[in-house]
């Protein structure tokens, strides 16, 4: 209950209540936690372990036993010509076999005389088996294990489903972290123009400046209003982006409150979220890509096997035993029986041949594009690991630049105090300050969005 009442204060957009409190935050950690339980994709991704399960229990029921009736009647002219009632009911085994068990009724005044029973009808029971094809492997053991294998493959799907929205969510909240950072900045500098016209035009109406330095003063503050005029739209913009990954339970849009504030970003912090200590220890094996192409192999491994069946000669044999006994374990007998013979063997074998050969290109080329995938996973990694490993060094040099550019900036100031500068000059150096922050601000937005690259090359999954 506490975090649904967080969420609501965070995210309604009441004008009442932004002027109750101007500093709500929201953190990375807390975004990503919406994020994971609400979204509508991240609902959509644990559908697919569903789609997986129901596969699974549509193909067990290829060994579902099944009971059978058939009823058949004939009447004309008021005369019985037959009744026919045959109940059965099979059971299903995991090789070739059928256990079955039988009665059968008949009567009638033109009854074919093969249908002939006794009185109290005929008992059977007995097992019909494929010596030939289906002994090893049958489309009804193939469709299981190829479920098996599909359940496995949904949950690699499943995962990097879950991995991919929360990267999107990641790289919009970074985004909408630099949009909010680079507004702050404009609003630093508006303030310091107009603190440096309001001295300037003192000191022209004092008469120690020229007119033409109030001027440029207030030109300084028209651009820095402009610049964050133009910065505040694109907060709204990113803040709105960052809003598309945030709903409640019911899947009702959220709308983040303007006077949300994203939280300054530590390294520590992105990297314990994401958890990219894996990286360390990354296994590529255990890739979802890897591990649903895997199963895709392995359910095309039954398919080639079920087609390598397909060239063996079918051979259906069945035999029952015949009683009218019920009790049929008492009165089993081996003269009575009903049994039956079925071969058929194409002469040339060219369909059967030529499905085998189609199942052993489909998994050589998965086994192409898996051995693909592996290695540009495992080269994408490393690539990261390098790119992260040299935003850290450019971030320490513009940091020295931005650094060196304030203490430009402060001595041109001083200068200008004593009479020895001029506006044009604090301008300049304000200016090339203002771009060596927003080069920060854009570098460290890289060296975040390079962080959420790497979470979605190792596929990692946030419980």
């Amino acid at each position: 209950m506490k975090n649904y009442f967080l969420l609501f204060l965070i995210l309604v957009s009441f004008y009442s209540f932004a002027q109750i409190d101007d500093k709500l935050e929201l953190t990375f950690e807390e975004y990503l936690g919406y994020v994971k339980q609400f979204h509508p994709i991240a609902k959509q991704a644990d559908l697919k372990l569903e789609e997986g399960q129901a596969n699974l229990i549509k193909a067990r029921g290829g060994f579902d036993p099944k009971l059978e009736v058939d009823y058949n009647r004939k009447d004309f002219k008021n005369k019985d010509y037959y009744n026919l009632f045959n109940a059965t009911f099979k059971v299903p085994t995991w090789y070739g076999i059928d256990v079955k068990a039988n009665f059968e009724e008949n009567s009638g005044n033109f009854l074919n005389p093969q249908n002939n029973v006794p009185n109290n009808g005929l008992f059977t029971a007995g097992i019909s088996a494929s010596l030939g094809q289906g002994l090893f492997i049958n489309q009804r053991m193939a469709t299981l294990k190829k479920a098996k294998f599909f359940n496995i493959q949904t949950k690699a799907e499943r995962d990097l489903m879950a991995n991919n929205i929360v990267y999107q969510a990641s790289l919009s909240y970074f985004n909408w972290l630099q949009a909010y950072n680079e507004t702050e900045m404009f609003k630093r500098f508006l303030a310091n123009a107009k603190t440096r016209y309001n001295g300037v035009r003192e000191s022209v109406l004092a008469g120690d400046k020229a007119g033409i330095d109030s001027l440029e003063a207030n030109i300084n503050i028209n651009n820095r209003a402009l610049a964050l005029e133009q910065s505040k739209v694109k907060l709204i913009k990113k803040r709105l982006m960052v809003s598309n990954f945030l709903w409640l339970d019911n899947e009702v849009p959220l709308e983040i409150n303007p006077n949300v504030k994203p939280v300054l970003l530590v390294n520590e912090e992105v990297d314990s979220v994401l958890k990219l200590d894996e990286a360390l220890s990354f296994n590529v094996e255990t890739h979802p890509k890897l591990r649903a192409l895997d199963s895709k192999i392995s359910g095309l491994n039954v398919d080639r096997r079920l087609k390598a069946n397909k060239l063996l000669p079918k051979v259906d044999v069945q035999y029952n035993f015949i009683t009218q006994d019920p009790d049929i374990s008492n009165s089993f007998n081996t003269s009575n029986y009903k049994a039956g013979l079925n071969v058929a063997f194409p002469l040339f074998l060219r369909k059967e041949r030529g499905d085998l050969r189609l199942a052993k290109l489909k998994i050589q080329d998965s086994k192409f594009e898996r051995s693909n995938t592996a290695l540009s996973l495992n080269n994408k990694v490393e690539a990261l690991k390098r790119e992260l490993e040299s935003y850290v060094t450019q971030n320490n040099i513009i940091a020295q630049v931005v650094k060196d550019y304030e203490t430009l900036l402060a001595a041109e100031e001083r200068k200008f105090s004593f009479g020895e500068s001029s506006v044009f000059l604090i301008n300049y150096r304000e200016s090339s300050l203002i771009d060596a922050q927003l080069k920060q601000i854009k570098l460290t937005n890289k060296f975040y969005e390079t962080k959420a690259k790497l979470f979605n090359s190792l596929g990692t999954v946030l419980n």
